[in-house]
């Protein structure tokens, strides 16, 4: 039996025609038996998320003000889905149910995990599939890290039942019995684990995009769209800006061997883009080298100088331990034999650049240091590019020709990627000049 996960985001719940389009296509194929369901999304630019109403709720009830107003628009979403697909569910029973969880002493994480929990329910009835409480499958200790081997041994029972069934994502219990969330995304996290835990064939990631683009759409004119892409590049690519999926969901299937593909709902179909495992035999040795580039603006470069650095073997200990002690995290450190430089994001300085630079002179005494703001990093990423002779130097052919400066480089051990430092004012040049070159 070929088992696959069907994960269907909000915008796919968003209401009941986008229902009737994710019931057709999970009643198109026998093998979709396990779906996972998010929160229903935004129906238009103006709409709101369930999600985003539920924390407002709970922080309006939390204060003693009124939220009648919110609940009302809650009501209203959910009512329109159960009246229109004319389903045999009580929605009356279940939003009196939350009307007195907002009055009670609940979580806020409880009450931000009912979007997925009625939605799932509603999708459960429409299907005729069974519904199955994510707390009864994805548990986390007391501090909320996710237990992966007591999860896995849970939902392999789904398999070995036979039924179909619809589960709500987002969410899990912890050893107390507490509703636990991910962070925000987390659906896709869920179904991710949830098709880890059953050992599935394929996992499906249902959104309002036909998969990826080689380039953001805003900045690059009709993009390339990628058909086949690794884990490993996905993870590049997202960790660079490029995000579709949670950053962290692809982890459970990367590790499980789990083919994914991302689909679209409202064009079922496109092909969308198919993620593979990196020693998959469908991969194609005829690539173009880069299969996507990607970048983020907001960095800020700590250029420390000191003779000997390389002599002084507590050196880069010391300058980690002034990061650490100021809570700050490190993008990248490229190196020489006589300076190093800190990438930071902005958002980790604001308000303590000075100090943290204090603390640097005072600790490993450099004999210079420079602060160079405005940076974007820009990320080239592409299995082929290894097989590909003279990659680097087409990259910085193309920020040459179009007078964008490169003031640092970094690559990684595998070669599947390069990134280059610019002047934030090139991003948008640069990342279409590298388009260019690449995949035009």
């Amino acid at each position: 039996m070929k088992i696959v996960v069907s994960k269907f985001g909000g915008s796919s719940l968003a209401y009941s025609d986008t229902y009737k389009k994710v019931y057709d296509i999970i009643k198109s194929s026998p093998d979709r038996k396990f779906i996972v369901a998010s929160a229903p999304g935004k129906v238009s630019s103006n709409d709101t998320k369930i999600t985003d109403l539920l924390y407002l709720a709970y922080d309006l009830a939390s204060h003693k003000i009124n939220y009648t107003e919110i609940l009302e628009s809650i009501e209203n979403k959910y009512r329109e889905i159960v009246s229109t697909l004319n389903i045999d569910f009580d929605i009356d029973m279940e939003l009196k149910k939350l009307n007195n969880d907002l009055s009670s002493s609940v979580t806020k994480e409880y009450m931000a995990s009912r979007g997925e929990y009625i939605n799932a329910k509603i999708l459960a009835s429409y299907l005729g599939y069974k519904f199955m409480d994510a707390k009864d499958l994805i548990f986390f200790d007391r501090e909320g890290n996710f237990l992966d081997e007591k999860s896995y041994i849970s939902i392999y029972k789904l398999r070995e039942s036979g039924d179909s069934y619809v589960i709500p994502g987002f969410y899990g219990e912890d050893e107390d019995g507490n509703i636990r969330t991910f962070s925000r995304g987390g659906g896709d996290l869920t179904g991710s684990i949830i098709a880890s835990g059953l050992k599935a064939n394929l996992y499906e990631n249902w959104t309002d995009v036909s998969g990826f683009m080689s380039a953001d759409p805003t900045i690059v004119k009709d993009p390339r769209h990628i058909e086949i892409i690794t884990y490993r590049e996905l993870r590049e690519l997202s960790y660079a800006g490029a995000s579709i999926l949670h950053e962290e969901a692809i982890l459970p299937v990367s590790k499980a061997g789990i083919p994914v593909v991302i689909k679209n709902t409202f064009a079922p179909q496109d092909e969308g883009t198919l993620i593979l495992p990196d020693d998959s035999k469908k991969l194609s040795k005829n690539d173009r080298g880069v299969t996507g580039i990607a970048g983020r603006k907001n960095f800020t470069v700590i250029n420390i100088e000191k003779t000997k650095m390389n002599k002084d073997k507590g050196f880069h200990r010391k300058l980690m331990s002034v990061l650490e002690v100021n809570n700050v995290p490190l993008e990248h450190m490229p190196s020489s034999i006589d300076s190093v430089s800190l990438i930071i994001a902005d958002k980790y300085l604001t308000g303590h650049t000075d100090s943290l630079v204090s603390e640097i002179k005072s600790f490993v005494r450099p004999d210079k240091i420079k602060i160079t703001k405005g940076i974007a990093l820009i990320s080239v990423v592409g299995r082929g590019m290894i097989r590909h002779v003279g990659a680097s130097a087409k990259l910085f052919k193309a920020l040459a020709e179009n007078n964008v400066n490169i003031q640092m480089i970094i690559q990684g051990s595998s070669e599947m990627n390069i990134i280059v430092g610019i002047d934030e004012n090139d991003f948008a040049k640069a990342i279409n000049s590298i388009y260019s070159e690449f995949l035009a």
